[in-house]
């Protein structure tokens, strides 16, 4: 992939990748989904997530991102991991949480908000989805659910 740049004076643009987090918060075996109500994928049931802020810690930003979709408080559990696709623009980071407090209910951008048992999951509402839940199926059957550090997030 080419950058753009003048050839002039040498200049070099860097195109940054936008950082995205999305969330995967198990209770009593089954995970959280939110009714998107806004597009992308407007209405589809997709995992509690969103942009990361300039200058804001990524855990922060998944644990601020399900507390705004969800009104549920989490603690982060793992790193599931790091997505990315050629071409695309957006750098995907997953987690594994649990609830520690709150009801879940539908913040500004959820029309829904509702826990799916593993075996009845809503189809996948982004490219990624099913590769992320491939990883947070086979991290539940090798019961591999590494806690992260205070410095990695826990809230």
């Amino acid at each position: 992939m080419q950058r753009p740049a003048c050839g002039r004076c040498d200049f070099v643009h860097f195109a940054d990748p936008k950082l995205a987090v999305v969330v995967l918060v198990e209770s009593g075996g089954s995970l959280l989904y939110t009714k998107r109500n806004h597009d992308p994928m407007l209405g589809a049931w997709a995992w509690p997530g969103g942009w990361v802020d300039r200058g804001e810690v990524v855990e922060a930003a998944a644990v601020r991102e399900v507390r705004e979709e969800t009104g549920l408080e989490i603690v982060l559990q793992a790193l599931l991991g790091v997505f990315s696709r050629a071409g695309e623009p957006a750098v995907l980071i997953a987690y594994g949480a649990r609830v520690v407090r709150g009801h879940p209910r539908p913040g500004p951008e959820a029309h829904a908000v509702q826990f799916f048992a593993p075996d009845a999951l809503p189809p996948p509402a982004f490219p990624s989805d099913a590769e992320i839940l491939a990883v947070w199926r086979s991290r539940r059957r090798r019961g591999a659910d590494p806690q992260l550090t205070p410095s990695e997030g826990r809230s």
